[in-house]
């Protein structure tokens, strides 16, 4: 089963959500909110926890893909220098 990441429209209705819920929390009885508000806290905290190690692992991965690039093209030079002096070695063998 594939992970979607929320887009950012689902971000800001998450967003609007959490600060209704809290809205309403703020005139449930203080019972309820003492039993609610943590687990709330706990929520969110894990949400921005997540969302930061999101961000963190799509940067880790553009980087990835920036080296790869780069090793593919190093690795083709390379290759090119080394067929050239083969073929100077190869050349000079002959005469």
């Amino acid at each position: 089963m594939p992970l979607d990441f929320p887009n950012s429209n689902d971000l800001e209705r998450l967003r609007e959500d959490v600060v209704a819920l809290r809205k309403w929390l703020e005139s449930a009885p203080t019972e309820v909110q003492s039993h609610v508000m943590p687990v709330l806290d706990r929520v969110l905290n894990d949400a921005v926890r997540r969302r930061h190690l999101v961000l963190a692992i799509q940067d880790a991965l553009s980087q990835l893909r920036i080296d790869m690039k780069y090793l593919v093209f190093d690795l083709e030079a390379t290759r090119r220098e080394r067929d050239v002096l083969r073929r100077k070695l190869e050349g000079g063998l002959e005469d």
